[in-house]
């Protein structure tokens, strides 16, 4: 039950950040979003992702592999629309 509600939680949690990315995909408007912010969160999740793979946290480790996905796809169009808006 305990694994149950982690990967629940995991789930939902990981899966708020999908329509940010298919937003950002879609619209290539990233202007409301920190490129600060996304670079200090998506290394923070990089950094669950080691805990969890050391914890040997299947919950842990696999909702943040998913998260870290979204939020690198995020940074990177954050850091390649910025650029291209700025050359336009």
């Amino acid at each position: 039950m305990t694994d149950f509600i982690g990967y629940l939680a995991a789930g939902l949690t990981t899966l708020s950040f999908l329509p940010q990315a298919l937003h950002t995909f879609r619209t290539r408007d990233v202007s409301g979003i920190s490129l600060g912010m996304y670079a200090l969160f998506t290394t923070g999740v990089a950094l669950w992702v080691a805990y969890g793979a050391l914890m040997a946290s299947g919950p842990l480790l696999a909702a943040n592999v998913v998260t870290l996905s979204l939020a690198l796809a995020i940074l990177g169009m954050k850091l390649r629309y910025s650029r291209a808006s700025r050359k336009g």
